[in-house]
């Protein structure tokens, strides 16, 4: 499964990644430019065009979660996630009683997938918790028995600068590296959904052929950049 991740608020973006192949695409409303005004008009934007919209918030935020999958989002991957008390309150956000406590009022999701949306919410979201400091790893296995939590999505940098002090996306530590693929077992292992954030298509192709259930390539911005430089190395010679 290929994730798309856009930073930038701008539907043609949105427009133009989803007409390329991507499984789904993830909003970064953690580190991207985009606030919940904006990510509710790509949320239309996502349905109309038939690609799964994932988003990425801020915090472990109640309000923020409960918020953005009201307004149609498909899925959560949750920043931060570093202890089984944390994953229960990202799964309480996301899922309606008894197996949660989210609020009901899913006013444009209802609209998106029908009246009974609430009846099939907690069996179609796809809930990641991250997987990004020395306290999540010890504490994977209590995370992924959480009921509610679909996998985890590993975050390289947050990880290796709390392994070895270097924030590296694309990791080149031999323990880094040891510790990014024994999560994927892991959770693998225990029949849970395992993802992994990469910042070039190569490391993207890599992890893939590696086995993980869904793995992110180079952001919107980064696409953008990097079509930039070939355009500008080729044409000013």
């Amino acid at each position: 499964m290929l994730n798309g991740w856009m930073m930038t608020p701008e539907p043609a973006v949105l427009e133009a990644m989803a007409g390329h192949g991507w499984d789904c695409v993830t909003l970064d409303l953690q580190h991207g430019q985009i606030d919940l005004t904006q990510a509710r008009t790509l949320a239309r934007t996502a349905f109309g065009l038939g690609v799964p919209l994932l988003a990425r918030p801020a915090w472990n935020d109640v309000a923020m979660i409960s918020r953005l999958l009201d307004d149609g989002f498909e899925g959560i991957i949750c920043p931060m996630i570093n202890s089984a008390e944390d994953a229960r309150r990202l799964a309480a956000a996301a899922h309606y009683a008894p197996r949660g406590e989210r609020s009901f009022g899913p006013v444009r999701a209802r609209v998106a997938f029908g009246a009974d949306y609430w009846k099939e919410a907690s069996d179609n979201l796809l809930i990641l918790a991250m997987i990004e400091t020395r306290e999540a790893l010890a504490a994977l296995p209590e995370i992924i028995a959480v009921d509610g939590i679909s996998g985890v999505y590993v975050g390289p940098a947050d990880l290796s600068l709390t392994m070895i002090g270097q924030p590296t996306g694309e990791p080149n530590d031999p323990a880094v590296i040891a510790a990014v693929d024994d999560i994927r077992q892991r959770v693998q292992q225990a029949g849970r959904f395992a993802a992994v954030h990469n910042l070039t298509v190569d490391h993207t192709m890599k992890m893939a052929s590696n086995g993980w259930d869904m793995v992110t390539g180079p952001s919107d911005i980064a696409l953008l950049a990097n079509a930039s430089v070939e355009a500008v190395s080729r044409i000013k010679v």
